[in-house]
């Protein structure tokens, strides 16, 4: 097992499950029987997840489990009740706070036959064997372009050339990494060496910054970042979570609006995301809560196009303070988009990568304070992935919405998770259950910030970026036609 993989299994504690949880809704031609064959002969061509992680002494190493049964890792269920969106979140929530089984393979599906919208795949796999950008390939290895019967496996080494070469997705998700990645690939071991003693002596930053140049210049920084302050989105963990996502938004009209405001597309997500936690802790009488921004480690990939198809753990992580005490959107919109050409300028995550990698070496003992020391200068995690931008078919239904649930780490308590498919944009939240009991008081806010958004981009003239003053202007006249706060 790689070193950064390693440390990624070895993060894993009762109050943060090192899973990655989704969920994939179908139309009713779906079918357990197909799902189960499905995942026979695609899934299972990744001899990695026929594997279970063994740990010893020395690290951590896969080894093939000799008595894998299909069955007990791709499960049929149904929902109590009325069987609507309440119990579903219920049922994910419960299975998001449950452990996977670590004698077998650290993965499950669940097909949940009577869900009221059509049948339901709920996906778990642990964060060691890979992240987020290598499953969101995996899960296209499962699903076909157009309905029929299920097509025979496609050879994992001329699949991988095909669908990179295809792949539009990974193209700009490589972007913003290339130069981070170059970073990453020339980090030696002296330079991990000195990361780690970083995290042990604190107080060697200084000598460090003068002999290892820009890298040390980047952990310094964040190894000084002041933790991030408690509110009610930060304390003391449970180890019960919640689930919550919102209905799905038109990505034409977020672009749109992105155009129209002289920002991305992430730009805007991440700033309606700054504004529903701002509104979430006014609401709840936490007025100094909203008077300080809160920081989000926000991965990024750092996969080299080649090795699209790789499992595998290949990102960094950076830190991007939320401006949750700007009250005007406009201008919390444009201080998120000025933090982010920060952010992908710096080596930031390339560093995270190394320091992944020097605890994977270091003994476990070293590793939970490392980790609660990164964790504690942080609020929540954010991560954001385009998916595919056509319809696609599972198990012999046509896949109409999906989304996942990044975990968290350390003593972080909230996730967010943002994903394109099809055309829709689809937010979702996960939260420890003793901070945010219901996540969807976050969730249901999420739209009213795009909305503010979307009636200030149309208040605004055409290509001319507002002042303060004029930024002020619209939003009181905005807040008036909305009937709003």
């Amino acid at each position: 097992m790689s070193k950064v993989d390693i440390a990624w299994l070895r993060m894993e504690q009762p109050t943060n499950l090192m899973m990655i949880t989704g969920i994939v809704t179908l139309d009713n031609k779906a079918s357990y029987k197909q799902l189960v064959e499905t995942i026979r002969q695609r899934f299972l061509s990744f001899r990695r997840f026929r594997q279970k992680a063994v740990v010893n002494s020395s690290g951590a190493f896969w080894e093939l489990d000799e008595d894998f049964e299909i069955r007990g890792h791709v499960r049929r269920v149904a929902l109590p009740g009325k069987a609507d969106q309440q119990e579903l979140e219920e049922y994910v929530s419960d299975l998001a706070s449950t452990a996977l089984d670590p004698s077998r393979p650290l993965w499950q599906f669940h097909f949940v036959e009577n869900y009221l919208g059509g049948p339901v795949v709920v996906t778990r796999i642990h964060h060691c064997y890979a992240d987020g950008i290598a499953l969101v390939q995996v899960f296209l290895s499962l699903t076909d372009p157009k309905p029929g019967p299920l097509q025979s496996a496609p050879n994992p080494d001329d699949w991988k050339r095909k669908r990179v070469s295809e792949s539009g997705i990974f193209q700009r998700l490589l972007e913003p990494a290339r130069d981070g990645m170059d970073f990453a690939v020339h980090l030696s071991q002296k330079m991990l060496e000195e990361a780690l003693q970083m995290v042990m002596h604190p107080e060697k930053a200084g000598q460090l910054l003068s002999e290892a140049g820009e890298l040390a210049r980047e952990l310094s920084n964040a190894l000084t970042l002041p933790n991030d302050p408690k509110t009610l989105l930060k304390g003391r963990l449970g180890v019960r979570k919640r689930v919550a996502w919102a209905d799905p938004i038109p990505l034409d009209e977020i672009k749109a609006l992105s155009k129209s405001l002289g920002c991305t597309v992430n730009d805007v997500l991440i700033a309606a995301v700054s504004g529903a936690f701002r509104s979430y802790l006014l609401a709840k009488g936490s007025e100094q809560g909203a008077a300080t921004e809160i920081r989000a480690t926000v991965p990024v990939n750092l996969r080299p196009l080649e090795h699209a198809k790789e499992l595998g753990n290949h990102f960094g992580l950076v830190f991007l303070a939320l401006p949750v005490d700007i009250a005007n959107p406009l201008e919390r919109l444009y201080q998120v988009h000025a933090r982010m050409n920060e952010l992908k300028s710096g080596k930031q995550a390339a560093v995270a990568f190394g320091l992944l990698a020097a605890l994977g070496m270091s003994p476990p003992s070293l590793q939970k304070p490392a980790l609660e020391l990164f964790s504690e200068k942080a609020t929540t995690v954010l991560t954001n992935v385009p998916g595919p931008s056509a319809p696609l078919y599972l198990a012999g239904g046509e896949v109409r919405d999906m989304m996942f649930w990044v975990p968290q780490t350390g003593n972080i308590g909230l996730g967010v998770s943002i994903l394109s498919y099809n055309g829709k944009v689809f937010f979702g939240l996960i939260t420890d259950r003793r901070l945010v009991p219901e996540p969807v008081e976050i969730i249901r806010r999420f739209q009213p910030e795009l909305d503010k958004l979307m009636h200030l981009a149309l208040m605004l003239p055409l290509g001319e970026r507002p002042s303060s003053a004029m930024a002020e202007r619209l939003l009181q006249s905005a807040m008036e036609e909305l009937g709003t706060d």
